[in-house]
């Protein structure tokens, strides 16, 4: 059967709280945030002053680079930038958090300014955290000196969140849009959601753009109906 497409209204998105405070804590990312808040970023924990921090998509990675980068005034660039950013600038703090790393392997010219990055951060004792997807072995590195020396940082993998986290996630989403929910919603969801920090954003806002389509609360009925259209669409 065919459904027809309902209009729906357009939402205000509200920004993302990307503070210390709202980052939820979970096994699945208590490592990470450890190895975030160290005091001096150095010695074992962060061999030549790097960290990567890889795992999949809406894992809380970019959120840690924002609590990281906040507490230490540290440039942010995404590796797709690099090559057209100015890395003396970039590099003026002595601390640089660099999203979405894996993407450094697209093209020669991004190799390379993250090989320049790399060295003037080392020649003035800076410090670098990187995020990606997968561990440095995996990016498809061509520049052998680069791979060398990211090979060499602390790696610490962060994983798909578990109940706990994505139930608190869910929770805080719907609070941020001052939306309440009964307690049933929740348990409901978590087993019929994709395991993703970024599917539960996605999730809270398509339940909250159809309340508002239907002037209706956000109920279990709801929830499986904006599900069930979401696989008709698929």
């Amino acid at each position: 059967m065919t459904r027809n497409p309902r209009q729906m209204p357009m939402t205000m998105d509200l920004p993302a709280d990307l503070a210390r405070d709202s980052f939820i804590v979970a096994p699945c990312n208590a490592q990470a945030l450890a190895a975030l808040s160290a005091q001096d970023w150095s010695g074992a924990a962060w061999p030549a002053g790097k960290l990567v921090l890889h795992g999949p998509e809406g894992s809380g990675k970019t959120h840690l680079l924002h609590i990281w980068a906040n507490a230490t005034g540290a440039s942010r660039v995404a590796a797709c930038d690099l090559a057209q950013t100015d890395l003396a600038e970039l590099t003026e703090t002595g601390y640089v958090a660099l999203d979405d790393a894996d993407a450094l392997s697209a093209s020669p010219e991004l190799e390379t300014a993250a090989f320049h990055l790399h060295n003037m951060l080392a020649e003035r004792g800076g410090r670098l955290v990187l995020a990606a997807r997968a561990p440095v072995r995996d990016w498809g590195l061509r520049l052998p000196d680069l791979l060398s020396r990211l090979q060499a940082a602390q790696h610490v993998a962060l994983t798909s969140p578990d109940d706990a986290l994505l139930a608190g996630v869910l929770e805080k989403l719907f609070a941020d849009r001052q939306v309440r929910i009964s307690d049933r919603l929740i348990p409901f969801l978590l087993p019929r959601m994709e395991r993703s920090l970024a599917a539960a954003q996605a999730l809270v806002t398509r339940l909250d753009a159809e309340s508002l389509a239907r002037k209706c609360a956000i109920s279990r009925q709801l929830a499986a109906d904006v599900m069930q259209m979401s696989l008709d669409f698929d």
